[in-house]
């Protein structure tokens, strides 16, 4: 049990490594990078080449928090995407770099990815 646990580490932190090595933000074109956790989904737009956050979003923000949108499924994904989107337009950004880390592109990624791209963001 330990051996396999230690070999799913590795593959993830692998994989982890071969999609961040070919991506880089900039102030014009950041990196939007995705985490889900067991509970939660976390989304920030990173400039790379300063190293600060431009925006953020996840399921424990303040306007998330206290409603049905608080927990990781397709429907909280959507509402993330659309925060993200929506920060991203204040900011003047029109495409993003995307960072989806150890995760397979499906499901809540997916969901995520068609809610930023529906409110103008290229990738």
């Amino acid at each position: 049990m330990n051996k396999e646990r230690k070999q799913s580490r590795l593959k993830k932190a692998k994989r982890s490594m071969r999609v961040r090595k070919k991506l880089r933000g900039s102030a014009v074109k950041p990196r939007l990078s995705v985490v889900k956790t067991n509970r939660h989904i976390y989304a920030q737009l990173i400039n790379d080449e300063k190293g600060v956050t431009i925006g953020s979003a996840s399921t424990l923000s303040k306007e998330l928090n206290k409603t049905e949108f608080n927990k990781k499924d397709k429907n909280s994904a959507k509402k993330i995407g659309e925060a993200i989107g929506a920060i991203a337009k204040d900011k003047n950004i029109k495409e993003v770099v995307f960072d989806r880390g150890p995760f397979k592109y499906h499901g809540i990624l997916a969901e995520l990815a068609n809610a930023v791209r529906e409110h103008g963001l290229s990738f």
